[in-house]
């Protein structure tokens, strides 16, 4: 079967496309962004990059740098436009099977394209808040309705966007529930992972933005000196704005408290194979990747739990806690207390042996090869 996929150049694209390697199916890649060059990590499938460009003109980089305005002004002539390109590249391909990934990114720009080409089957992957949050979608229930009455199948990272996809009109087939980028290398984790009565890290997820609150766990640790004190507490993948609330708080001054920024994922692992607590704080998302990784780690986990999302795999004060009032700093500084207090070993053990099992990367592979082969048929 020739499957044409349609993605920005991601990890959990990546990751979830390498599922298909050796599983006897042509596989191509339309890259929507258009500017990427070939990716080695998947070289094994048909790219279509680097193709937006009319004229990649000298002092280009620079230009859109200084003169932001200038440079929107020229890409509107230099730049080829993406139904165009699409089109001509789907019927070069003739795919069985179109799948993209994302609804603004990459399944909108070729709705009309796909609706001149009814014959052909169209997957469409849900990832994070894609239809969840509203916020800066022009048009949105517009848009999710004309996409929903097109699209004939959905992967989801949770249940939740299924029942959302119906309200919009979906009347597909749901391929269910998988993690957004594939499964998880269990194996591997595992060499990163020390006993629990060995763990003295508390981790927490670093993004401050327009969905991330993690300056609302931090204030909320702020007075929780003593009682953290026997506890290494580390910050990854901090953006400018956490960095900033740290420098400016007591915080600073703790000598047990590390801030990262961009870390390797191995990195991430390490730290995650030495946490006795994970903390990943938002007002929007799926569910969270980073979640299901601190599950396989044996971490006990504190999760927001925006549309009720986390509490799918999550039950509360057994094996894991959930944060419903993300804003609330006293009420997030309650749960870590509690969380300190209780006996989170049955939990953790409980996420080890029943949940990571079918988060696990073979497993997880081999369903969706399942599915792919189906539709084949």
């Amino acid at each position: 079967m020739k499957i044409l996929m349609v993605s920005m150049p991601t990890l959990h694209f990546f990751r979830w496309t390498s599922q298909l390697q050796d599983s006897g199916h042509e596989v191509y890649w339309f890259d929507i962004t258009g500017m990427s060059d070939k990716v080695e990590r998947i070289d094994w499938i048909s790219q279509k990059v680097n193709w937006k460009l009319k004229w990649n003109y000298p002092g280009r980089s620079l230009l859109k740098k200084r003169y932001p305005k200038i440079y929107e002004y020229l890409q509107v002539v230099n730049e080829f436009e993406t139904k165009s390109v699409f089109e001509k590249y789907l019927n070069f391909i003739k795919p069985d099977l179109v799948h993209s990934f994302s609804i603004q990114i990459s399944s909108l720009p070729i709705l009309d394209v796909m609706n001149k080409y009814q014959h052909i089957r169209w997957i469409y992957s849900s990832w994070g808040s894609d239809i969840f949050n509203k916020e800066g979608k022009e048009n949105f229930d517009f848009n999710l309705q004309r996409l929903f009455s097109r699209v004939d199948y959905m992967f989801a990272d949770n249940q939740r966007d299924f029942e959302i996809a119906k309200k919009y009109g979906f009347g597909g087939i749901n391929l269910g529930v998988f993690p957004g980028g594939g499964g998880y290398d269990l194996e591997l984790i595992k060499q990163y992972s020390v006993p629990l009565k060995d763990r003295n890290v508390i981790l927490i997820k670093g993004y401050e933005g327009n969905l991330g609150r993690c300056n609302v766990v931090l204030n909320a640790i702020n007075s929780l000196k003593k009682e953290l004190e026997d506890f290494k507490v580390v910050v990854f993948g901090a953006n400018q704005k956490v960095f900033k609330f740290v420098q400016n708080s007591e915080l600073n001054s703790w000598e047990n408290l590390k801030i990262y920024g961009s870390i390797p994922h191995k990195e991430v692992l390490l730290l995650m194979g030495n946490a006795k607590i994970y903390i990943g704080n938002s007002i929007s998302d799926g569910m969270p990747n980073t979640l299901l990784e601190a599950i396989c780690s044996g971490v006990f986990p504190i999760q927001s739990n925006p549309g009720k999302v986390t509490e799918e795999i999550i039950k509360d004060r057994f094996n894991g806690r959930l944060i419903n009032n993300p804003n609330d700093t006293e009420y997030i500084k309650e749960i870590i207390l509690e969380t300190l207090r209780d006996d989170i070993g049955s939990g953790i053990h409980y996420n080890l042996d029943s949940l990571s099992p079918k988060l696990e990367i073979k497993y997880v592979t081999n369903e969706i090869r399942k599915i792919y082969n189906q539709l084949e048929k």
